[in-house]
């Protein structure tokens, strides 16, 4: 989450009278995250999450966003819920951006995970993998292999202001991966960008899963690779082997793996360090002014690429 776009109290007050959940007490901008503008609302009916929708998402992916939060909430997974308007329409615009406001869920997000908060995000995506079964609409992940060299392309330039050597490293993988990447692994919802910050917790239970606006129609074990990277790493970026053994078993308790996903974990936690080294990368070196945005590291994630490169086995991550 963060903020590009600025609100003022009066316009959000009157954005307000569109919908029945009360008048306006306060708001703040949410400055983490990457890709969205995101506030907190306080109303007199409670609290609120208020996105605006920035010029990187394309307008005509918003009905599968909240269409898919609809849908997951039908299946038993608990995730915030569109608010609609007293017509119906849960989509709006404040600010000159499409806007949509979602119920808020109780919880906190973990910073220091421990090796029971990666087991219960382990369970809580197979869970999402099978919930999103029988959704109509379909969204093509734009961050997939195909998208990742018009991002590198975007950052080639500057890269190795970041790192020495980072261009030629990220080229050779790009390379690589772009030859190699599998294409026939079962396939379906997957959230894409299941983060500490997007997983609430109370009283170490797992209370509900947030920010569904990178979702999409993917490879189900790159979603898992995801989860792999964001979670199972120690703050210095070394790999926790108990914690991505916990993780994959509670998966696996859900949605056993198939023989080929196991085989191409490695090659697809590559894959997905690759992705977010490129978009934390492009941010790094793109933050609009004025922007109220807390940019990621990039090279957090070049370590990690550089220990899934020497992983030959999924049974590295702790996969029984």
């Amino acid at each position: 989450m963060a903020v590009y776009t600025d609100v003022t109290a009066e316009e959000l007050s009157a954005h307000l009278k569109r919908y029945d959940i009360g008048s306006l007490l306060s708001f703040k901008g949410i400055a983490e995250g990457v890709e969205n503008s995101n506030f907190l609302l306080h109303t007199t009916a409670g609290y609120f999450l208020l996105t605006l929708f920035e010029k990187r998402v394309d307008p005509k992916d918003l009905p599968f966003f909240i269409g898919l939060m609809e849908h997951l909430s039908r299946r038993g997974l608990n995730c915030p819920q569109p608010v609609k308007m007293t017509d119906g329409e849960a989509l709006g615009m404040l600010a000159k951006r499409p806007a949509v406001i979602v119920t808020f869920l109780e919880g906190l997000w973990i910073r220091r995970p421990q090796v029971s908060h990666c087991a219960a995000v382990g369970r809580a995506l197979a869970e999402l993998h099978l919930a999103g079964q029988g959704f109509a609409i379909r969204r093509v992940n734009a961050l997939s292999v195909g998208g990742w060299r018009p991002l590198y392309e975007r950052a080639q330039d500057r890269a190795d202001t970041v790192a020495p050597g980072l261009r030629d490293t990220i080229a050779r993988e790009l390379d690589h991966l772009e030859q190699v990447w599998p294409r026939d692994l079962p396939a379906g919802v997957i959230h894409a960008d299941l983060f500490n910050d997007n997983v609430f917790f109370l009283n170490d239970r797992l209370s509900g899963l947030i920010d569904f606006y990178f979702a999409c129609n993917d490879l189900l074990a790159y979603d898992l690779a995801i989860c792999l990277n964001a979670w199972c790493f120690s703050p210095d970026n070394e790999f926790d082997f108990a914690k991505g053994a916990a993780m994959l078993a509670a998966y696996q308790d859900v949605r056993p793996l198939e023989p080929a996903e196991r085989q191409a974990l490695p090659l697809l936690a590559r894959g997905s360090a690759l992705r977010f080294l490129l978009t934390r990368l492009v941010d790094w070196l793109n933050v609009p002014p004025g922007a109220v945005v807390t940019p990621k590291n990039p090279l957090e994630y070049l370590d990690k690429l550089r220990f899934h490169q020497r992983v030959a086995s999924a049974t590295e991550y702790g996969l029984k």
